[in-house]
């Protein structure tokens, strides 16, 4: 791509349709680099074999990591019985083949609808988790041992989508930072023939869904996309109230000084604070502090102005 046709710095949020094959690292490079966006990171890595909704986050709109991550996250899979992979996916070498004539459809649905009962899963040891510093996968890699890890997590939903034997198509919508292959890893070890994950996308990342989501070939084609498909701050938390401040509220905000709830009253614990312009100026979360509950700043927002004085 021309240099020359680089955009400026955005801020906000890009929902981004993470094609096959690459990282979410390297999608996020190819963003950085070839549409000039400096400042950006991501929330919920997808795998190099999934596809679907990776939620990038621009300039200032990468402060709100921690609240976009939160939110669960529905994904559509397919598996494969009687096969393990080192991966619990495609995309590894094979482990163990056994029969698996046996399972019947039924048998098959129940084992996925079992997913509502779990409570905790381990991590795959090909993962980007760290113990002591170290990613799983590098200690996978070289060939060490990996620890053991478990951590808890909660399946709201679990359907089958459609079974053909060996293979099976489901949806499932679990709590952040759960490993759909690790599901399906369990699934193959209840019914005792093993199974491994062949196809994954996510659908959506709490509050965004692949009907919003853009291709990385669109944005790095046609570079002016990049500004039509990002969602400003002020629109990057739907599911938080919106409130507007005065002028005096904008500097008190700006300094850090906790606002009471009586001078600017909002539905719900937490809401987007945005000043008189209309330009976010802070996240904030309802907390006692003397006696009051009192808007505490989570996290200070302030898009940098362009050449002619207005936020960009």
């Amino acid at each position: 791509m021309n240099p020359g046709l680089k955009c400026s710095q955005m801020h906000g949020i890009l929902v981004l349709d993470k094609p096959k094959g690459p990282t979410s690292a390297a999608c996020l490079a190819d963003i950085k680099h070839q549409l000039g966006q400096k400042k950006i990171g991501h929330v919920g890595t997808l795998d190099p074999m999934a596809t679907g909704v990776l939620v990038v986050l621009l300039g200032e709109g990468t402060k709100l990591a921690p609240f976009l991550g939160e939110g669960p996250k529905t994904y559509r899979g397919r598996l494969r019985l009687g096969q393990t992979t080192d991966t619990l996916d495609a995309e590894g070498q094979v482990t163990s083949e056994r029969p698996w004539d046996f399972v019947t459809p039924e048998s098959a649905s129940q084992a996925v609808l079992a997913w509502l009962d779990m409570t905790e899963q381990e991590i795959p040891a090909f993962s980007a988790v760290k113990v002591n510093g170290r990613p799983l996968h590098e200690l996978a890699r070289k060939g060490l041992a990996v620890p053991d890890v478990v951590k808890p997590i909660k399946v709201f939903h679990a359907e089958v989508l459609e079974v053909d034997l060996p293979y099976l198509n489901f949806r499932v919508r679990v709590s952040p930072g759960a490993y759909v292959r690790s599901l399906v890893h369990s699934l193959g070890t209840r019914l005792g023939c093993g199974a491994h994950m062949t196809e994954l996308t996510r659908e959506h990342s709490h509050p965004y869904g692949l009907d919003q989501a853009c291709g990385l070939r669109e944005l790095l084609t046609v570079p002016g996309r990049l500004g039509q498909r990002v969602i400003p701050l002020d629109k990057a938390l739907p599911h938080w109230p919106c409130l507007a401040l005065t002028e005096a509220q904008t500097r008190q905000v700006r300094d850090g000084k906790w606002l009471p709830l009586t001078e600017l009253p909002g539905p719900g614990n937490r809401a987007l604070l945005v000043d008189h312009a209309g330009t976010p100026a802070a996240l904030a979360e309802a907390k006692d502090k003397d006696g009051a509950l009192r808007w505490a700043i989570l996290r200070g927002l302030n898009p940098p102005q362009d050449a002619t004085g207005n936020r960009a």
